[in-house]
């Protein structure tokens, strides 16, 4: 099969637009459906052929052609093509709430259940996620319609009814997954331009709605009672290519909830039963007289499940059947974060073009002449008097360290990561690839931190490096561990999918201790086995004097001033990967965050350098720390933003779920501190040795 073209991106411009869902209240809620734009799935619709762009140049496609699509994408393992009247199986997944960020098994509601509930296998990242794939009742035929198919009948006690009502109280949306493709809500957003005319574009939402609330501005409800959406229309899209392949393959998968109380004619038949409010040719419509699940006077409540079957051809074909789903942000806001972040590389680079080919050429000349001239002596060249101190070991000196081999760690686990999502190995098509992807990296990354650390280490002339590996592979997994040990005790509590089983926390202390710790000391140990690194100056034996420093130069304003512009350089993206995280959205702009990561490194090794520079200049030679905490310091605005972002974007009902974001932001934020500390660090170290290499000194 040929290899697919990238997905393409729905670029909206955020002038003046609302969002029209069918998924968020009851679909008589709904003004007339808006003229739709073309689609992916309108026969008329004129969709690009294959390309296949050679090894060599993907990295120039990604970026020449980053607006159009983001990344590179490899949509899955292989089609599946279905013959006519074949079956197709649908499964069921968690439901997820925003509003809780707690997951629960589709069944640990009362819904109509097989005879035997079977869940599928998932890997370790579909794990972790609170995935939970299981069969279900819903039986489906290729290119076979079906109209008002019962599902099953079910009368609830008050108890049952009170589960529906409260997770339909916390907006809780259904998952299910055909052919891979995970179940999805259609809605439009609408754009008004400066001459009044409107535009509608179809974007898609994961899940549907398992319920809504009644209000005045619903028909037929009253306020305050919960409604159960119990008849679903299946939207499934399908392609067929006589000459290029036999059969059908599935390009799309939409859901229509609605809620409709269901009366029979006659009596219970089972799935031969008669129904009044839903026939072949009076189909189940919004403003019917929905189904309540609270606020009733009998024990119990007659529910009937029901569902249609519509099959649609479409042109879209099996490759870029996913377009659809990534078609979420406005890829012009990407592009302004990035001209953004770029106007504050240019400005570093600036000063530090200044400070390379202005001052520090002029001191070179003069540091490495005999000059006669007294006045020329008293200048300002700070920076060479402490020649003798700069590599002096600093306080806490094993600590850095065992921060720094972190750092490596993570540098390689978030390098490794872009790489290969860039490649369109971690596509959503693949679940919990990217988990899985971070979790496996981390791990393997540890020979960097062993390696990395005790290369530093080593520097500082000290030399119990078996007692310093061990605390690098253990302190900031250990820390984790726990934070995620402490957390996922509550989840338990609340019973959610989201809490990892006993037989997964095995698995993830194997491969903390069967491979990362092995891993760390055998980086350890071929940097112990090379030539210890020694600095390019001699370390005096007193330290001299540092003089009183002003107030503008001092070391907590100048750690706080530094972190500023690296977070301000990436904290657009950062938005979109916390709404992804949190709100439950696809995150698929890797070629962005990709450009948005180099601009970021060079932001903190920029940055660090300067401040470093000027601190040099001042005879101030306390320069590690300074340098680690200066880029790192971006963390804090990163934990900082989470704050405002949970105010804002976030409407948390339950104290666990407040108590899951903040301790996974703190996880988060720790993680970026280490990593942007670190390449502060090491850009600063090469600068620093750089420009003591170049000079004389008596």
């Amino acid at each position: 099969l040929p290899r697919p073209p990238p997905p393409t991106t729905t670029s909206i411009r955020a002038q003046s637009f609302k969002t029209i869902s069918q998924s968020s209240s009851h679909p008589s809620a709904l003004p007339p459906p808006p003229p739709q734009p073309p689609s992916l799935h309108d026969s008329n619709t004129k969709v690009p052929g294959p390309m296949v762009p050679s090894l060599p140049l993907l990295l120039v496609l990604l970026l020449a052609q980053v607006q159009r699509a983001g990344a590179f994408y490899l949509p899955g393992v292989a089609p599946r093509d279905y013959q006519y009247g074949e079956v197709v199986e649908l499964k069921v997944n968690k439901l997820d709430s925003v509003h809780t960020q707690l997951p629960y098994d589709f069944y640990s509601l009362p819904f109509c259940t097989p005879p035997k509930i079977e869940e599928s296998a998932e890997n370790l990242g579909e794990v972790l996620s609170g995935d939970r794939i299981e069969n279900a009742l819903y039986k489906i035929s290729m290119k076979m319609i079906e109209s008002c198919k019962i599902l099953c009948k079910k009368n609830y006690v008050k108890k049952e009814l009170k589960q529906f009502e409260d997770k339909i109280k916390e907006e809780y949306r259904v998952n299910w997954i055909i052919d891979n493709l995970p179940s999805a809500t259609k809605f439009y957003t609408q754009e008004v331009d400066a001459d009044g005319e409107i535009s509608y574009y179809t974007h898609y939402e994961k899940g549907y709605a398992l319920g809504f609330m009644g209000g005045e501005e619903v028909p037929n409800t009253q306020p305050g009672v919960a409604y159960i959406n119990n008849h679903l229309r299946l939207h499934l899209y399908f392609h067929e290519d006589p000459e290029s392949f036999v059969g059908y393959r599935i390009v799309g998968f939409e859901v229509e909830p609605f809620s409709v109380k269901h009366e029979i004619d006659g009596v219970w038949r089972g799935p031969h039963t008669k129904l009044l409010t839903c026939t072949p040719l009076h189909k189940v419509q919004a403003g019917m007289d929905p189904q309540p699940v609270s606020h009733i006077q009998e024990e119990n409540e007659e529910v009937i499940w029901t569902y249609d079957v519509q099959w649609i051809k479409s042109d879209v074909k099996w490759a870029s059947r996913w377009d659809l789903y990534l078609k979420m942000t406005d890829s012009q806001i990407h592009w302004f974060s990035i001209i953004n972040s770029t106007a504050i590389v240019f400005f570093l680079s600036a000063m530090l073009a200044m400070i390379m080919m202005r001052t520090l050429h002029r001191d070179f000349r003069r540091y490495n002449e005999i000059e006669d001239d007294e006045e020329a002596k008293r200048e300002e060249t700070g920076w060479k008097l402490v020649h003798a101190d700069v590599f002096r070991p600093p306080a806490q000196a094993q600590l850095l360290c065992v921060m720094v081999g972190t750092g490596y760690q993570l540098l390689g686990m978030a390098v490794s990561t872009l790489f290969f999502a860039v490649l369109g190995f971690l596509s959503p098509a693949n679940r919990g690839a990217l988990m899985l992807a971070l979790l496996l990296l981390f791990v393997f990354m540890g020979v960097f931190a062993g390696y990395g650390g005790t290369r530093l280490y080593r520097f500082f002339n000290m030399t119990e490096w078996i007692q310093f590996t061990f605390w690098t592979a253990i302190t900031f997994p250990g820390i984790c561990f726990t934070i995620f040990f402490i957390l996922n005790l509550f989840v338990w509590g609340e019973k959610s999918t989201g809490a990892v089983p006993f037989s997964t926390l095995v698995a993830l202390l194997v491969l903390w201790f069967g491979i990362s710790v092995p891993l760390v000391y055998l980086g350890s140990y071929c940097a112990f086995k090379r030539e210890q690194p020694k600095p390019v100056k001699t370390t005096g034996l007193i330290p001299r004097h540092i003089p009183e420093q002003a107030w503008y130069l001092s070391s907590t304003l100048s750690v706080l001033v530094g972190g500023i512009l690296p977070f301000g350089a990436c904290f657009i993206e950062i938005f979109f990967i916390m709404s992804s995280v949190w709100l439950h959205q696809f995150y698929y702009m890797f070629g962005f965050l990709f450009i948005v990561f180099i601009i970021l490194v060079i932001t903190c090794a920029e940055i660090t350098i300067v401040m470093c520079y000027f601190q040099l200049c001042h005879e101030d030679y306390h320069w590690w720390w300074r340098a680690f905490l200066t880029a790192g310091s971006s963390a804090m605005y990163l934990f900082l933003y989470s704050i405002l972002y949970f105010c804002t974007k976030m409407e948390i009902v339950k104290p666990v779920s407040t108590m899951l974001f903040f301790g996974y932001m703190f996880l988060i934020s720790l993680g970026f501190f280490l990593m942007t500390g670190t390449i502060g660090f090491i850009s600063t170290f090469y600068f620093v040795e750089t420009i003591y290499g170049s000079i004389k000194t008596e």
